[in-house]
């Protein structure tokens, strides 16, 4: 069995069908995966940490191996408190991968023993952003196939 560590960082705001097929895909590949919400002052989420945290325990119940915890700060400053080898990010777009490639080099710089994994998202949801999820969602547009039901119920409670 593969006894590597896997963080899956990210906002999760919130978190989307896109976000869920790495996750699933991740858990896997790797020994065991957590799924890190990051804790950022700097922005203004629709949902708190708390609730990112919520539903993200509840959509990844099924996978024994996922953990969800939060972080701030440096995420190779966690990984290495979290004894993580390797960091797994998603890239949808060529703009993803030029900010996911300069993010990757500069992590590596500052903690070179750790592996940087990038994964797509399956076909279907190579369009799916949080961003665009919220903006659906403020304009009562259809959420089907885009978030799990959970997080649709969430969404439309929040933006009413």
């Amino acid at each position: 069995m593969n006894t590597s560590l896997a963080i899956y960082p990210g906002s999760f705001d919130p978190v989307t069908n896109g976000h869920l097929d790495l996750i699933e895909r991740g858990a896997k590949i790797f020994g065991r995966l957590i799924v890190a919400v990051l804790r950022n002052a700097d922005k203004q989420p629709l949902f708190t940490v708390d609730e990112r945290v919520e539903m993200l325990r509840e959509v990844t119940r099924s996978f024994p191996t996922v953990e969800v915890d939060v972080f701030e700060g440096l995420l190779v400053d966690y990984a290495r408190r979290r004894g993580a080898q390797v960091i797994l990010r998603g890239i949808r777009a060529i703009s993803d991968y030029e900010y996911e490639l300069q993010m990757a080099l500069m992590n590596r710089k500052l903690e070179p023993s750790l592996e940087i994994v990038f994964m797509m998202p399956a076909e279907s949801y190579i369009y799916l952003s949080a961003h665009v999820v919220r903006e659906i969602a403020q304009f009562g547009g259809p959420l089907t196939g885009l978030v799990p039901p959970v997080v649709e119920r969430r969404l439309r409670a929040k933006v009413s």
